[in-house]
């Protein structure tokens, strides 16, 4: 049995590649309006991965910043708010943080509870494609966390695959 012919493809546009194996790749951006928030992008990440011509493999998203996170929830209004409530909670803003003081750092946005949560979150994941679509769960939405902003944020997607 003979493996699949590699091929590499670095499109902003998604184009359908002829050929074996595929690998596209994609930065998306946003602009966040809030300090902390939370955006649905399942919908967007399934257009890309429609796209890409990939109709099995894998998609990685990975953000570009240490301030967010990229996580699967149940997209609903009053969970969202509590998955906030729950996050404020945790890792409170206004506790003392060495990385907010001047004595010990020289970050000047004093945004050490958005790192913390961040890292809570993670910056990635990973999640399979089957039929050109993202394979989802019945609830399950693709999540992007803001926790430093308004900012303009930016995360790469790559789909591999057949």
């Amino acid at each position: 049995m003979s493996l699949p012919k590699l091929e590499v493809v670095d499109t902003a546009d998604g184009a359908e590649q002829p050929g074996g194996y595929k690998v596209a790749n994609r930065i998306l951006d946003w602009i966040t309006g809030d300090r902390m928030q939370l955006l649905n992008i399942t919908d967007r990440i399934n257009e890309v991965v429609r796209k890409s011509g990939v109709r099995d493999g894998i998609v990685h998203l990975q953000s570009l910043h240490t301030t967010t996170g990229v996580f699967l929830s149940e997209w609903q209004d009053a969970l969202v708010d509590d998955v906030k409530s729950f996050f404020e909670e945790v890792i409170e803003r206004e506790r003392y943080y060495r990385h907010n003081d001047p004595e010990h750092s020289d970050c000047e946005r004093r945004n050490a509870d958005s790192h913390l949560r961040g890292m809570m979150m993670g910056q990635s994941l990973s999640l399979q494609v089957r039929n050109a679509k993202v394979l989802l769960g019945t609830w399950q939405s693709i999540v992007f966390a803001e926790f430093d902003g308004p900012r303009s944020r930016s995360l790469a997607v790559q789909i591999s695959g057949v």
